[in-house]
């Protein structure tokens, strides 16, 4: 297969979503994805989605408020 970006017809505003450059500067979360999970991602592909790997903060990295529960308050008229 060649691969020539001088003859793509999104060339410029389509390099960003690019396939070729998903492949060559995949994220290093891709490679902790299990068989199972990339089968599903083909499969959508297949099916005319659009599937994106969405890199997620590290959660060490983000500060967390603590959740309280509250309860739900019901007016009585």
């Amino acid at each position: 297969m060649i691969v020539d970006c001088d003859t793509c017809a999104v060339r410029g505003t389509g390099c960003a979503d690019c396939a070729i450059h998903v492949l060559f500067h995949a994220p290093p979360e891709i490679e902790r994805l299990t068989p199972d999970e990339i089968n599903a991602i083909e499969m959508f592909a297949r099916a005319g989605l659009e599937p994106e790997v969405v890199e997620v903060p590290d959660e060490s990295a983000v500060p967390r408020t603590p959740l309280r529960l509250v309860p739900l308050r019901r007016d009585v008229a």
